[in-house]
């Protein structure tokens, strides 16, 4: 057999599958998912932080500079995410998905995008200007986005063999990582119309003052309306 045959039999295959489904209380491990038919569903909402301008660093800089900028950024928002009672599902190259569940999951999301944005903007970008002449002598910033919605969501593996991994299907961690792919400094942390009507009080005022801003914007097709803060939150 080929491998055009092969490939030809395994997309037959993959596309008669008939998914074995699973409403799933908690936050499904890897292993707990058939790898031939398992799917879990789950209602969560999926944050997603994502550093910006890595081709700029690269550029600019020496590959252990840009190395040790993305592994601070995965390391702060890996932590962040566990310390506000999120589950970290995907960290790699400079991006970090995060998955939270609970009484109160979009509020607790938000809090914790807003403490990210805190620790890079108030640690991360000192110290880094501190530590590397070429961080300060291009005068270059470590930004960021954080993308946050709710929905239900779907749990498949994908890949052969042992080469595989947990792809997650649904609008929240689809829009999350499109809404952490558009900020725009002061603005890094970015939520669904439907992640911010269930915030509690307490993540969208500071005193009295609401900390968020409406924004329009079209992805594909449709018009969301979505919403944006630089109100930052100190762990």
């Amino acid at each position: 057999m080929t491998l055009l045959d092969t490939l030809q039999s395994e997309v037959d295959r993959i596309l008669r599958i008939d998914w074995q489904l699973t409403d799933a209380n908690v936050i499904p491990e890897a292993e707990e998912i058939a790898l031939a038919n398992g799917a879990f569903k789950i209602e969560a909402t999926f944050l997603y932080a994502d550093l910006a301008d890595v081709i700029v660093l690269a550029e600019k800089c020496s590959w252990e500079t840009t190395a040790k900028i993305i592994r601070a950024y995965l390391d702060i928002s890996a932590r962040m995410i566990l310390a506000d009672g999120g589950t970290v599902r995907r960290a790699g190259s400079h991006s970090v998905m995060g998955i939270f569940r609970g009484e109160a999951p979009n509020t607790s999301a938000v809090n914790c995008a807003r403490k990210i944005d805190y620790i890079v903007e108030k640690v991360l970008n000192p110290k880094a200007h501190t530590a590397f002449q070429s961080i300060r002598n291009n005068k270059l910033s470590i930004r960021h986005c954080i993308g946050i919605d709710t929905s239900d969501a779907w749990a498949v593996h994908s890949g052969i063999g042992n080469i595989n991994d947990i792809s997650w299907i649904g609008r929240a961690p689809e829009f999350a990582a499109q809404l952490s792919r558009i900020g725009k400094y002061p603005y890094s942390v970015y939520t669904s119309r439907a992640c911010f009507t269930r915030l509690a009080d307490i993540a969208r005022e500071t005193g009295e003052k609401n900390i968020w801003l409406e924004k329009r914007i079209k992805f594909g097709d449709d018009t969301h309306t979505v919403y944006r803060t630089n109100g930052m939150l100190q762990p």
